[in-house]
């Protein structure tokens, strides 16, 4: 089991999935960087994970949120996910024009 760890570890930057509209276009997506990001937090790098996408962490926030409302049946309406939401969206987009005006 230690050593299939250790090939996942180490062989999975070869498994991301490449961005199919940075491929066709040349230009980053709203999400380009989001895998790489996710892999620097799992190797406990947090400030090269920001680095690569500092939404990542609003994305991760929202999906906790968003399960844990689920699961524990909590309020239907919940205002405080939408609001989570809205400031994902916030984020992300404030990334993209950044990364737009910036290269």
């Amino acid at each position: 089991m230690l050593v299939f760890l250790s090939f996942v570890f180490i062989e999975a930057k070869s498994f991301f999935v490449p961005c199919p509209v940075k491929w066709l276009t040349g230009v980053d997506c709203p999400g380009c960087g989001f895998q790489r990001s996710v892999w620097a937090l799992i190797e406990g790098d947090f400030a090269k994970s920001f680095e690569l996408y500092p939404p990542t962490l609003f994305f991760l926030l929202s999906f906790t949120a968003a399960i844990s409302v689920y699961l524990l049946k909590l309020n239907i309406e919940a205002k405080l996910l939408k609001m989570l939401y809205f400031a994902t969206g916030i984020v992300v987009v404030i990334n993209y024009l950044f990364k737009l005006l910036m290269l």
